[in-house]
Order: structure tokens, then C-alpha cells, then sequence
């Protein structure tokens, strides 16, 4: 499963002329990918490893074996909401590429995967960089970076029916066709998907239709190539989370929709709690070979996104959605049950390009891009419970606006300074201008009126990497690198910070050291790695005045650890891989907030702040291990894959109750491959995954706050923890058919 130095393959390989084609195509992805000499710690996922786990599930279930990874699923099942944290590292700080164009959201910096239902499906590799990685577009890799190339069009004309079905109702069909090569220039291919599944959670269904089709001209020393993905997603929530309570008696519960009567007891779930969205992605791709030496290539990129989701509020205050109380009966009603509706739309455009210098000593880049972003929020109130009035349908109570440009500039090279000695320098100039504009939406108690927003920034960040790699022997090697990066706030970081104060941005030191030994049976890495951070951006329990969740800068943080990776392959048929991270993640000098009660759960408008000298960073076990077993009898694969997370807390206050408990899962993978001359290739596969059955969370919530007497002397501390389930024992079969 791990290949610790990547190795660059291709499909066109039949013959010379369309060996150099397939070469002008990795051209395209070079500048952000880490080679073989390259002092950066990073890991390749081959297609054929894409290939035997892809069952329909999103991209950070792939990489799930990754060292360090984490991967979480809102259904439960890894189809709908998805996420992945690496080192502890959450989304808005993972830098993601598919043909090194940016696919983070420029406002959130997340990559919402189920946008792109199915990519896998046409990916060749994927590259994970942890640390500062080589990265150079779109938001700021702060601690890894996930570099993904689209699959290279086929020589010979091709086509693939994948199949999937399974438990909670889930299954998925693929189909994939490919013209092969056109009168030596042309070639296209197309790929169809529809996944649907109830999820595990109760009502966490998806419903997810995705596309991608490429089509490519081939000339003597050039390629131009157009590709075209996007994905129609509708999944029920499933955002919110359970208590401990419900996790014993029903931890299928999914508490998002509930219609409450006057008294709180729930009498039904609203049905049309989904979010929508679609997401289309156009990329045009030239890359020019100017000779042995030199070539070129520069990558247009233009996203669509709109969508919006629904929601049931339940006695929500009228005057917060723009709406004015009214009487029943002689009570005025002030507070009632709602729908609202938000809504969203962004275009996200620019282009990329890098000049490539190649000889036998040296290896050099220079290159840049230059991205916007615009896009509008709104919200609107559909209905309004008893609502005695006119009420418009279109309703509006908020709108805003955001304008985000980001260019970069870089140079970077690899120079074999001595024998078997690399020098690597990769120096970046990177702008960021955002603009925010418009009304927010909470309610403003101080000033009657929504959140205003008025943000107008600019960031100019310096980002230089050095490192050395030394090829010892043929079959080991080390390096040691030193990586700066910088990042400014996500829009989350401008809304949810204290009235009248701008958030800083956050910078990071990166140092790793790691060695390599490979021969024909043995595969072992192992990277030390410290992350110094520098106003770090965190969730301090801090409220603003009307009483939202505050993130703060402190000052000092850091990640430090050691990753250990072994391959073993006893025989032709028989091989294992495994991974541990250990590691320590700390806050320094960090002070929590927490809100004051009375013992009727009144709330007493106040405050009290806990400093502690250090704590441990949220979301950040110090163990982490996967392990991956593999049987091999001639044409039947058995792979036994073992994962084990430590103790994490969801919260930076390190309380015992405040933190998802170590889990240790297993999954078997068989397949069988039957090749013909005739028909082609014929796989059927069976994914079991957790199959003892293990009950646990891999994401959770939590929050805490003080109760007092009635002199205002604190009783206990009262701490409240939502979960996020992950399915049991479950299973897919696949029946796919290759021609």
C-alpha cells in the first residue's frame, strides 16, 4: 500500500512517440509533486491501491491507511459528508489539487468531497504530503497536502461497468468508455456515476450524480487537453451529533429535522432537511515540449458552485430573521417554529503556469497563477409556524458578498551539490486580497440588527523551503528539510472573532528528517517531524456579544512525533504494511472560557477565564496506526486492513469527558479477477468493513460551562459531548467488467 519514493507510470508506454505524449501530460502536475530526490515527507496511492479500495466511498476513505490519517463520515458509512485530518490537521488546513488547480473552497478552505461524488473513479494516483509539502496554488498547505492527478487517456479503446451494492441500501454504478488514440492525435473518454445510500445514521441519505469526461489533441510536442468533472449532490443532515445518552439506547439517532411542540416533545422530522448543492469544474490544459531541456505549461480553471440547504428551527426569535412579532389570541407571539433556507453561489476562475528546466544534476521550476473568487450568501424564511400576517416566500433576512483574489509566484529547484547529494530550494511569493461585504447571519442584540461584515485585507506571505536529500546506497536514503508557510483566516475566522478585532494570520515552521531502505523484500520509513505554529488559530470557548463561538490566535503551539512505516513481503504471495505515528500536540499558555449558569440553567451573561500553562490541541490523538495484510493466490486478493486511533479530545480544555475514546477497527477486502481474450477482465469484490462490530466515534463535539449558587460560587463544572457514529459491521459487493 505505501510507496515511499513515487514513480511516475503511464498508459502510452507502447511505443516511443506516445511515451514522450504521456511524459508532456505529467508536465502538468510536476511543479506541486514531490520526486524521488525531493526532502519532503510524502506518500503515493497508485490506481491499482485506488482500485481494490474504491467501494463508492469518498477520498479520505482511500486514504485511511495513509500514516497519520484520520477519516470521518457525518452518515456513518463514508458516503455523503465526509472529511479527513492528517497529523491531527483538520480540513481548512490540508491543501488540495487535482492537476495542481486549487479545489479548497477560497472562503471556508475546505474541500467538501461529496461535491465530487465518485472522483476516485478517475483519478490515476494521489499524493500526500504531510508537512508543508511542495504545494504552490490555492489555499495555504498548513501541515499536508493532497496532490491528485486525473487518469491519462488509453492507447487503445477502452470501457469499464462497475457495480456496487450493499448495506443501508447503498450502490453505485460507473460506466467508463475511452475512444483510445484518433488518427495519432485525438483521444476522449467519459465517465458516468450515480451512488445512493440511506447511510447508517438515521435519514443521512445521498443522493449523488457525478460526471468527468477529458478529451485531449496530441501534436509532435504538444499536448492541449480539456477536462470537465462535477457532482449533484442531495444528502439528509446529519451535522449535528448525539449525546452519550442517546449513543447507549440509539446511536442511530439523527436529531437534525425534529418538529418540537410547545412543550419540546418531538412529533416528526422535517422531510426536506437536505442540502443541495452542484459543483462544475472546467480545466484546459497545454503543455509544450521547447526541448530536451525545457518545457512549458500553463492550466486554465474555471468552477461553478451553487447550492443551498433547508433547515427546521425550532422557537426560534422572530426579530432574528427580520420578522416582527404577532398575536394569537391575544398573546404576542415573539419566538416560533421556522423553516429557513440558505443559499449560496461562487464562481472560482484563474490560471496557473510553470517554465520546466531538466538535466542530469539539476532540476528547476518557475512558475505562478493568479485565482478569483466571488460568490453570495443569503438567507430566506419559507414558513413561520401560526404565522399570523403577509409573509413573503422570499423572505430575506441576510446577504452578503465575498471577493477574494490569490496569486503566487515561485521558483524552486533540486541541484546534486555532491555526489549522490540533492540541494533543494523552493521560494514562494504569495498575495492574498479579501473583501467581505454585507450582513452576516446572527443577530446583533447590542445594535438591533444583523452582523454587519466589512472585512477588507491584504496578506503578503513569504514561503521559502530548503531541505538536503542524500541517496546513501542504492538502497537507502535520508533527508532533512525546513518549510515556512503562512495562512490568513478563513471567512469563519472574520465572522465568528470578537466585534471590531481583525484575526491574524497563522504561520508555520516545518522541520522533518527522514530515512528510506528499501530492497526486494523490505520497505521502512521513518520521519521526525516538529510543526512549530505561530498564532495558530483555535476555538478558545470565548463567546462574542451575541453569543457565538469564538476562534483566537495563540501565540504558541506545536505538533512534534515520528511516523514508521514497514513493508514486508514474506513471499510472492504473501505481504504486510504497517504504519504508527506517535506524537505530541500542545497548546502553550492557553486560557479556555466557559459560560455561567445558575442552577436552573439560567444564563448569567458572564463569563470566566482558566489559563493553563499548557493543553492538548483538539482532534489530535498521539497514536495512530493502520496496518494492511495481503494474500495472494492467482487470481484471488484477500487484504485484511486494521486501523487504530488513539484517545482524542474535541475540545483544547483536555477534560476526560470531552473526548472520543481510542478505537481499533478491522476490514477485509476479497476480490477475484478473472481475465479472458475475448470479453476482458472481470473483477468481483467484497468489502466487509468493521467486521467485530466495533461501536465508535471518529468526530465529536463538545462544550462546557459553569453552574453556580446564588451567591454566584461555582457548584461543578458541567461539560456536554455530541458524537458522530460510525457504522458497524457492514458490507459491499462490486462487479466490475473491464474491456
Amino acid at each position: 500500500m505505501f510507496v515511499f519514493c513515487s514513480a511516475i507510470v503511464g498508459t502510452f508506454s507502447q511505443e516511443n512517440d506516445t511515451t514522450r505524449i504521456f511524459e508532456l501530460e505529467e508536465i502538468q502536475v510536476i511543479a506541486t509533486r514531490a520526486e524521488n530526490k525531493t526532502p519532503l515527507t510524502h506518500t503515493l496511492v497508485t490506481k491499482s491501491e485506488i482500485e481494490k479500495s474504491d467501494y463508492g466511498q469518498d477520498v479520505p476513505f482511500i486514504l485511511m491507511l495513509m500514516p497519520s490519517t484520520v477519516a470521518t463520515s457525518d452518515a456513518g458509512a463514508g458516503i455523503g459528508y465526509t472529511g479527513v485530518r492528517i497529523r491531527g490537521i483538520d480540513p481548512t488546513r490540508i491543501n488540495v489539487t487535482t492537476n495542481s488547480i486549487p479545489l479548497n473552497d477560497s472562503e471556508s478552505h475546505s474541500l467538501y468531497w461529496v461535491n465530487i461524488p465518485d472522483f476516485v473513479s478517475s483519478l490515476a494516483d494521489i499524493q500526500v504530503q504531510r508537512g508543508v509539502g511542495s504545494s504552490t496554488n490555492g489555499a495555504g498547505a498548513f501541515g499536508a497536502s493532497i496532490n491528485m492527478r486525473t487518469e491519462s487517456l488509453n492507447y487503445e479503446p477502452s470501457g469499464k461497468v462497475s457495480l456496487s451494492a450493499g448495506s443501508y441500501n447503498t450502490h453505485r454504478e460507473t460506466v467508463n468508455l475511452g475512444t483510445g488514440l484518433l488518427k495519432n492525435h485525438f483521444a476522449f473518454s467519459a465517465r458516468l456515476s450515480n451512488i445512493n445510500s440511506d447511510g447508517y445514521i438515521n435519514r443521512a441519505s445521498s443522493k449523488l450524480r457525478s460526471y468527468f469526461a477529458q478529451g485531449a489533441y496530441y501534436g509532435g510536442s504538444a499536448v492541449v487537453k480539456f477536462i470537465t468533472f462535477g457532482g449533484k449532490e442531495e444528502t439528509y443532515h446529519a451535522w449535528d451529533g448525539i449525546d452519550a445518552e442517546q449513543m447507549k439506547s440509539n446511536r442511530r439517532y439523527n436529531p437534525c429535522g425534529e418538529i418540537r411542540d410547545e412543550n419540546g416533545n418531538v412529533e416528526g422530522f422535517y422531510k426536506n432537511q437536505i442540502d443541495n448543492y452542484l459543483q462544475r469544474n472546467y480545466q484546459l490544459l497545454y503543455s509544450q515540449r521547447l526541448s530536451d531541456k525545457w518545457n512549458f505549461n500553463v492550466t486554465l480553471h474555471y468552477t461553478r458552485g451553487d447550492g443551498y440547504y433547508e433547515e427546521y428551527k425550532n422557537d426560534r426569535t422572530l426579530v432574528e430573521y427580520g420578522l416582527q412579532p404577532f398575536i394569537v389570541d391575544g398573546n404576542t407571539i415573539e419566538s416560533s417554529n421556522l423553516i429557513r433556507k440558505k443559499q449560496m453561489y461562487n464562481d472560482f476562475y484563474g490560471g496557473i503556469f510553470s517554465l520546466n528546466y531538466k538535466m542530469q544534476r539539476i532540476s528547476a521550476s518557475f512558475g505562478g497563477g493568479i485565482n478569483k473568487y466571488v460568490g453570495d450568501h443569503w438567507g430566506n424564511v419559507i414558513w413561520v409556524k401560526n404565522y399570523v400576517g403577509n409573509l413573503d416566500a422570499n423572505h430575506e433576512y441576510y446577504r452578503n458578498s465575498t471577493d477574494k483574489t490569490d496569486a503566487n509566484i515561485f521558483v524552486k529547484a533540486n541541484y546534486e551539490i555532491y555526489k549522490n547529494l540533492n540541494l533543494y530550494a523552493d521560494l514562494q511569493y504569495r498575495r492574498i486580497t479579501h473583501n467581505i461585504h454585507g450582513e452576516n447571519d446572527n443577530w446583533d442584540w447590542i445594535n438591533a440588527k444583523m452582523q454587519g461584515l466589512n472585512v477588507d485585507n491584504t496578506y503578503n506571505f513569504f514561503n521559502p523551503k530548503f531541505g538536503f536529500h542524500y541517496q546513501i546506497n542504492e538502497k537507502s536514503d535520508a533527508y532533512i528539510s525546513l518549510a515556512v508557510a503562512n495562512k490568513e483566516p478563513t471567512r469563519n475566522n472574520f465572522t465568528d472573532a470578537k466585534f471590531n478585532v481583525i484575526p491574524k494570520s497563522e504561520r508555520l515552521y516545518d522541520y522533518e528528517l527522514g530515512y528510506n531502505f528499501r530492497n526486494n523484500k523490505i520497505n521502512f520509513g521513518a520521519t521526525m517531524y516538529y510543526m512549530n505554529y505561530k498564532n495558530q488559530l483555535v476555538l478558545t470557548g470565548e463567546t462574542n456579544d451575541i453569543g457565538e463561538a469564538l476562534t483566537d490566535n495563540v501565540a504558541k503551539s506545536y505538533r512534534s512525533g515520528i511516523e514508521l512505516m514497514l513493508g514486508i513481503k514474506f513471499t510472492d504471495w504473501l505481504q504486510w504494511n504497517v504504519n504508527t505515528t506517535f506524537s505530541k500536540n500542545i497548546i502553550k499558555d492557553y486560557t479556555e472560557y466557559l459560560d455561567n449558569y445558575d442552577e436552573d440553567w439560567n444564563a448569567l451573561y458572564t463569563q470566566t477565564a482558566n489559563r493553563m500553562s499548557s493543553t492538548d490541541i483538539a482532534y489530535s490523538p498521539s497514536v495512530i496506526a493502520s496496518s494492511l495484510v495481503s494474500f495472494k493466490f492467482e487470481n484471488l486478493n484477500v487484504a485484511l486492513q486494521s486501523v487504530y486511533v488513539g484517545k482524542q479530545y474535541v475540545t483544547n480544555s483536555k477534560q476526560n469527558d470531552l473526548r472520543l475514546d481510542a478505537y481499533f477497527i478491522n476490514n477485509v477486502r476479497i476480490d477475484y479477477i478473472l481475465r479472458t481474450k475475448s470479453s476482458g477482465t472481470f473483477n468481483l469484490g467484497v468489502a466487509v468493513n468493521n467486521i467485530f462490530s466495533k461501536k465508535y466515534s471518529s468526530n465529536g463535539w463538545g462544550s462546557s460551562a459553569y453552574i453556580n449558587d446564588a451567591n454566584g460560587n461555582v457548584l461543578y463544572r458541567s461539560n456536554y459531548m455530541g458524537y458522530y457514529p460510525q457504522a458497524t459491521c457492514n458490507f459491499m459487493v462490486n462487479l466490475s467488467m473491464q474491456f
